[in-house]
């Protein structure tokens, strides 16, 4: 479904040349849930944004679908593409409407639609929000930038999924948010996925949560995959499993691992 072959990138700095991404090859098929780990600067944001067309590969190839989209601009992949990030205001109009905010995530998948909502659409609206039980379909007139970050981040997910694009692109969506509102996304966006069968990548901080998400997981450092865990592996993974891979790999200078844990966590398989 998604497939990134020998994909590199690199950027020019002057007399510098990082190599954000080297020679990476990935491939998702559909309903894959993948969530991605690793240090600061390991090439996680970078490898999303390359799927997402906002930055274009060095070298490789990038195909969704069977078409190669190696070139296509991010604009045009966005009805393909769907992303959600960590800043709870980036992915919504605070000074529009909910309702006015879903009317464009529709616009945006290529409906044509007029601001002045009909009521069909109104009350498709609120069955919509009310599946995310936070109260939001009685508040579909509320202005956004009233909402709180949980609430903006659920509309987010909301809209990236009202018109199911090929693959959902995940950039820490919950890093911003507090431990109750983050677990809230979390199930959220799993709910959605697991409904709509979507592809999915999920770049997190959070190995607790990239261990118990998902179906596979990647870890990454200096712009490349150094392991990863699937099936079995995955199911009866701790953290402390995931700190020893990376040290493995004399990875230990980000604050990801120096964060250690008492005991080992294990997720219920």
């Amino acid at each position: 479904m998604l497939a990134l072959e020998n994909v590199a990138k690199t950027f020019h700095t002057g007399a510098d040349h990082v190599h954000a991404i080297r020679e990476l090859s990935l491939f998702l098929h559909d309903g894959d849930f993948l969530t991605i780990i690793g240090s600061n600067g390991a090439g996680k944001s970078t490898l999303l944004n390359l799927i997402a067309g906002t930055i274009l590969p060095s070298t490789g190839r990038i195909s969704l679908g069977g078409s190669d989209i190696t070139t296509v601009p991010a604009y045009k992949r966005a009805r393909l593409v769907g992303r959600i990030v960590q800043d709870p205001l980036a992915g919504t109009a605070p000074e529009m409407t909910v309702a006015e905010n879903l009317a464009l995530a529709m616009k945006r998948h290529g409906r044509g639609l007029r601001m002045a909502l009909p009521r069909k659409l109104r009350r498709d609206f609120k069955d919509q929000l009310a599946r995310l039980s936070i109260g939001l379909e009685s508040r579909l007139d509320c202005p956004v930038s009233l909402l709180s970050g949980g609430e903006r981040q659920a509309l987010a997910v909301l809209m990236a999924t009202l018109v199911p694009p090929k693959l959902l692109l995940l950039d820490e969506h919950t890093a911003a948010l507090d431990p109750a509102n983050a677990a809230m996304i979390v199930q959220l966006t799993e709910s959605f996925v697991d409904r709509s069968g979507l592809a999915t990548l999920m770049v997190t901080h959070n190995m607790e949560q990239a261990i118990a998400v998902g179906n596979r997981l990647i870890m990454m450092h200096a712009g490349e995959v150094i392991h990863e865990l699937h099936g079995k592996e995955k199911q009866q993974a701790t953290v402390l499993n995931l700190v020893d891979l990376f040290s493995q790999r004399h990875v230990a200078d980000d604050e990801l691992l120096l964060k250690r844990v008492p005991e080992a966590i294990t997720v219920p398989v």
